[in-house]
């Protein structure tokens, strides 16, 4: 699925979000603090958006981006303007040795893993002792009025809207149901802590419509 939507994925995104996805991925990249010559893993980075804005943040690092969908990936390459290495693999069986990375992110990608505790104990697995782990995710607004509207306008409009801009309305029908399945963010901090992270924390974005989680080792 992810492979068929990858041409218009970044179009959509900005659409669908009024462009406040830019802003949240700003955010998650200021939460990162990734400090100059520091190694990030970008997981589900799809595009590449996270990933690039990383490496900027953070020069004369390495910033590594990983997906499981090698049509997101390719798409990612032809857009990248800053050093980064690019990476096909699974998020529940990470590629790399142990205490590697000084930070780890995942923007939009957590709630499509198929084993959620093994890739956030992973993700654990490779990050150094005093790293952290930021992860920014569509959630579910708390206020009732304000989720009924949210839930209107993703299983209504965002199928209608993908299928004018020629992508996939399947694809989109699939984006509300994944995240009304997936854990609130109460739970999913939870499930942080049952991986191993400290501090665990989170911020709600945009009315609740995103939320960024923090973990550190």
């Amino acid at each position: 699925m992810f492979d068929r939507i990858a041409p218009r994925y970044d179009l959509l995104n900005r659409v669908l979000s009024f462009g406040r996805d830019a802003s949240w991925r700003r955010r998650t990249v200021a939460v990162a603090g990734l400090g100059a010559g520091e190694r990030a893993l970008d997981v589900g980075a799809g595009t590449g958006d996270l990933a690039r804005a990383l490496a900027k943040a953070g020069p004369s690092g390495r910033v590594v981006a990983l997906d499981l969908a090698p049509e997101m990936l390719a798409r990612a390459r032809t857009r990248a303007d800053v050093a980064l290495s690019f990476v096909i693999g699974s998020a529940e069986a990470l590629p790399f040795p142990d205490a590697l990375f000084s930070c780890v992110v995942a923007g939009f990608a957590v709630r499509n893993f198929g084993d959620l505790p093994r890739a956030l104990g992973d993700m654990r697995r490779v990050l150094r002792p005093g790293g952290r782990a930021v992860v920014l995710e569509l959630s579910l607004p708390p206020s009732r009025p304000i989720r009924a509207l949210h839930f209107f306008y993703l299983r209504r409009v965002a199928p209608a809207i993908a299928t004018v801009l020629g992508s996939s309305a399947e694809a989109y029908r699939y984006l509300p149901a994944s995240i009304e399945a997936f854990l609130d963010p109460e739970h999913l901090a939870a499930a942080l802590r049952e991986a191993g992270f400290q501090r665990v924390r989170y911020e709600r974005l945009t009315f609740g419509v995103a939320t960024i989680h923090i973990g550190e080792t």
